[in-house]
């Protein structure tokens, strides 16, 4: 029994949550005091090299997650009206569920975003839309091209959902921690203690370093492990050093 249940479906549990935490998430990120002592870019750094505001920022976002939220709710109702009676599967079968939805996500995002960047045309038009926050922080996580938001995101997470085939109820697990994990890697800052930082390879400074022009060819993978990175020579180590002025950089470990 989950603290929805009787209130709201799991189908419209499934659609909204992530959207809403979402914006709580990276609202406390927006939220939080300066830390400049944390952060992986100065500030002036944010207001020099991004090249969209934070209001289209915004729109850009709540575009994608309307698209997001039309085509979740149509997914969860429709493979539950075709399942009838659902019968919740054990934890540990659940938990099976989530490592396979992850890795099935893992695999489509980094192929579909690896070719945004090969590909001159979509590049250009499409997935740069995303590069023009040179400096990521945590509400810009999901600001996309609205063709790329559906590509990479949304038939991603919808193939991830049938493939593993969970239940819509596992589904609201599964795609709230997706969402946290994307916030989390776009947030600019380098938190001690940090669970994510502490759990996977692929975090905040990773990321970081695929949204610098020496490593835009380099760390595709996303939201959650390196492994296709690795695999395929995509693969971009860093080193984490602090800045005099305070703060830290993540730099190519080349350099």
């Amino acid at each position: 029994m989950v603290f929805w249940e009787g209130y709201v479906s799991d189908e419209l549990m499934g659609t909204f949550a992530p959207i809403v935490l979402y914006w709580v998430y990276a609202g406390f990120y927006h939220l939080l005091p300066p830390l400049d002592r944390y952060r992986l870019h100065t500030r002036r750094d944010e207001e020099k090299k991004n090249l969209v505001p934070f209001s289209t920022v915004v729109k850009g976002v709540l575009l994608q997650q309307l698209v997001q939220a039309i085509v979740a709710l149509f997914l969860l109702t429709t493979t539950a009206n075709a399942s009838g009676v659902i019968v919740q599967p054990s934890i540990p079968k659940q938990i099976l569920q989530i490592a396979i939805a992850m890795f099935v996500m893992d695999t489509w995002q980094y192929f579909v975003h690896r070719y945004m960047h090969q590909n001159k045309f979509l590049y250009r038009h499409i997935h740069s839309q995303h590069h023009r926050l040179v400096v990521p922080y945590a509400i810009g996580a999901l600001y996309n091209h609205p063709i790329e938001g559906l590509l990479l995101d949304t038939v991603g997470g919808a193939i991830s959902y049938l493939v593993s085939g969970m239940t819509a109820r596992t589904a609201v697990v599964f795609f709230c921690f997706a969402i946290v994990k994307t916030v989390d890697d776009h947030c600019g800052l380098w938190l001690p203690g940090n669970i994510f930082h502490i759990f996977f390879q692929n975090n905040t400074a990773y990321h970081d370093i695929h949204h610098q022009l020496q490593g835009l060819k380099y760390n595709y993978s996303q939201p959650f492990f390196s492994i296709w990175d690795k695999l395929l020579g995509t693969y971009m180590p860093f080193n984490l050093v602090k800045r005099p002025e305070g703060g830290f950089e993540a730099r190519l470990a080349k350099e």
